[in-house]
């Protein structure tokens, strides 16, 4: 057994000392440290509702704020001696706070609990981080609408199971994946708001017998209302969980952009360039250029969605109500928002950056007889059966692979072997213009359509507060 004492603010009846190794396993000041803001901003607001409610006298609330103050400005300045011994962010801001001030220190804990206090500053923290992630995903939206709005008519094939299907507009691909991104978004906020209840003041599990007002802290910190129930209050995990989930489909999404990018930057598809700022290159070959950064966003996705799992798996089998395997929350929950806020960070000035490689998108789509469905609407409007309409454009397909030639190339006669309902009008459809102009439909890839759609876009972002 070690010889150091036993902490302070839990240890009166306790007859020896925590080992040493114990103290540096429970502790987790290494890493919740980063919460001291929220635990300050959370300290304030206690002392100022027992001021209010005649805990505190004026005197004592002013003494803590200013030694709660100069604590902050210690810590941002990198003077504050952090210590294993003290446990955790709580106990050793309260031990520097005491040291300051005196015995008054010591009353700011006066009817809240540590269990209460972490689940606050959780709260607290991942508000701002919902903030922060929200204003990069937004500005990655941002690029990524200006963008399509730039190449609203640049061609280029769209795809299913990995084979040209139709044309498209890279604008319209671009949007795709700003609809994604606008599902995200709604997403962190709907969490934001489910999350925005002040835990403060259940204590550890049962509420106190101080005469509290939960509804003036709650308000001081910005939360919508207290939450209802002091066992769940503090046992409560469900917004972390939410959020890493969020988190998770995001970085699926960014993933599934990565995926895109690093396929068409590589020279059997070379639909767009990267900035070479966010590639680097190889120690051996020379050539090479490699997308570094959506290959990493891609690999980073499969840490979120662990850290969604460890979260569930962490909460499952907890009877009511704290325990402290949940000080295990916190390093998946800051690894998540960070890993988000740096990638949504990489992507939102990269994506504005990307250059397109017009002529090879739509040499590209040119390949693999992208224009075969318009054909088919076109028989259908001649009043052939769908079925019948099928069966007629597979042939000319089979016809074209057999003579190398795409749809548009074919000759009036060629096409008529197929069709006699087949007339000169048709090659305004076999176009890889008409056909994309023929999608003049909201949700279609007409330019025109693109153009308004980004507009839309644009105004529903400008309403965000």
């Amino acid at each position: 057994m070690s010889d150091q004492t036993t902490n302070a603010s839990w240890g009166g009846r306790f007859t020896e000392a925590t080992d040493a190794f114990v103290a540096r396993f429970t502790a987790s000041v290494d890493f919740d440290r980063r919460m001291y803001r929220q635990d300050i901003l959370g300290s304030i607001a206690h002392a100022k509702m027992l001021c209010k409610v005649g805990v505190l006298t004026e005197q004592e609330r002013d003494d803590i704020l200013r030694g709660l103050e100069e604590v902050r400005i210690e810590i941002e300045r990198g003077e504050f001696e952090w210590s294993v011994a003290l446990e955790d962010v709580h106990m050793n801001i309260e031990a520097a706070l005491t040291k300051k001030i005196g015995i008054t220190g010591k009353k700011l804990h006066t009817g809240r609990s540590r269990n209460d206090q972490v689940a606050t500053d959780i709260r607290l923290y991942l508000r701002d981080e919902i903030d922060s992630i929200s204003a990069e995903l937004t500005r990655l939206q941002q690029g990524l609408i200006e963008l399509a709005e730039k190449e609203a008519d640049t061609i280029m094939p769209g795809f299913t199971h990995l084979q040209t299907a139709q044309p498209v507009t890279f604008g319209h691909h671009l949007l795709a994946w700003n609809s994604m991104l606008e599902r995200d978004y709604s997403r962190l906020q709907d969490c934001r708001a489910r999350m925005n209840q002040l835990p403060l003041g259940a204590a550890a599990l049962a509420g106190t017998t101080y005469p509290i007002d939960r509804h003036y802290t709650a308000e001081l910190l910005g939360f919508d209302a207290p939450t209802e129930n002091s066992l769940d209050s503090v046992s409560d995990r469900d917004f972390a969980i939410e959020f890493t989930s969020a988190g998770a489909l995001i970085m699926m999404h960014l993933s599934r952009f990565s995926e895109e990018l690093v396929l068409w930057a590589s020279a059997q598809f070379r639909f767009i360039d990267l900035p070479d700022r966010f590639c680097t290159g190889s120690s051996i070959m020379p050539q090479k250029k490699n997308p570094d950064v959506p290959e990493l966003v891609r690999g980073k996705t499969g840490r979120v969605y662990g850290h969604l799992m460890s979260l569930l798996t962490l909460m499952k089998s907890q009877p009511l109500a704290y325990n402290k395997d949940n000080q295990e929350d916190k390093e998946p929950l800051f690894d998540a928002a960070d890993t988000l806020r740096d990638s949504l960070r990489a992507f939102a000035d990269m994506a504005p950056n990307l250059i397109a490689r017009k002529d090879d998108m739509r040499e590209a789509a040119m390949r693999g007889f992208s224009t075969a469905t318009d054909l088919a609407d076109y028989v259908v409007r001649k009043g052939i059966p769908f079925r019948d309409a099928h069966e007629i454009v597979g042939k000319a397909v089979a016809y074209g692979l057999n003579t190398g030639k795409d749809l548009s190339e074919m000759s009036l006669e060629e096409l008529q072997q197929f069709s006699t309902e087949i007339t000169a009008d048709v090659f305004e459809v076999l176009t890889l213009e008409g056909s994309v102009a023929a999608r003049n439909h909201i949700g279609g890839t007409a330019p025109d359509q693109v153009r308004a759609a980004a507009l839309r876009a644009k105004d529903l972002i400008a309403t965000r507060g």
